[in-house]
């Protein structure tokens, strides 16, 4: 629901954002009365951009989605995120892992907001490409289901202007009303499978924790190196 025409709560914000034939009218909860109001419209997921309001057009993250097919085991999934982060590390960024509330993870890089969306894209579809290269026989760029089952889709369009991504700890319209959740990269294990975190699971997970598992994600200042996706274009 982007473009909302129904009564809202006065504590979600309305703002205008120019697309590319008009100007949207877009919602922002960013307060605790904001998100329960959310709740009372029975929102159930909460997807967000890249981007914050107040610097539209610069991203401050970019979303590695890894999407399995259905005859990929959550083991490999793991091995592929890490992979992932391997690749990141080698361009000097670091990244941050999280659960999908389905079977995927987000590698979720943080940025300085200083390229735009176009290079955030190129980027994306450079280091998507990368992967495909890397292991073609596990990774695709092909968004058609047919043909995949046994693949992991790199969906490098989450970092295209207006397309969005599940929010940390957003709740998923799936049984069991699963959780997109941050974790650790040394929590991903193939015993703890991502259907664990639920709605009715999920605050116990949070009293127990010492520590953010993200605590270093608001620290991280890193920005695309500026030759990155000419390196990325050579593996």
């Amino acid at each position: 629901m982007k473009h909302s025409k129904v009564w809202t709560w006065p504590a979600i914000r309305r703002v205008r954002i120019r697309e590319k034939t008009k100007i949207g009218e877009y919602l922002i909860a960013d307060s605790l009365t904001a998100l329960i109001a959310l709740v009372q419209m029975s929102v159930l997921e909460i997807h967000t951009w890249n981007s914050k309001f107040a610097d539209l057009e610069r991203p401050d993250r970019i979303v590695v989605d890894l999407d399995p097919g259905a005859r990929v085991a959550w083991r490999t999934v793991i091995e592929a995120a890490r992979l992932v982060r391997q690749l990141l590390s080698v361009l000097d960024l670091e990244s941050f892992v999280k659960t999908t509330g389905g079977r995927g993870l987000h590698i979720v890089v943080p940025l300085e907001p200083a390229a735009d969306w176009t290079a955030c894209l190129a980027f994306a579809r450079a280091f998507a490409q990368a992967l495909v290269r890397r292991q073609p026989s596990l990774f695709t760029e092909r968004f058609a289901k047919t043909g995949r089952d046994d693949k992991i889709l790199v969906d490098y369009l989450r970092n295209n202007r207006t397309n969005t991504s599940i929010a940390a700890y957003s709740t998923r319209a799936r049984p069991d009303a699963t959780v997109s959740v941050p974790v650790t990269w040394q929590e991903l294990s193939p015993a703890r499978k991502p259907d664990r975190f639920t709605i009715n699971t999920v605050p116990a997970r949070l009293a127990r924790l010492r520590t953010d598992p993200w605590k270093a994600y608001w620290r991280t200042k890193q920005r695309i190196p500026r030759h990155a996706v000419r390196a990325l274009e050579a593996m």
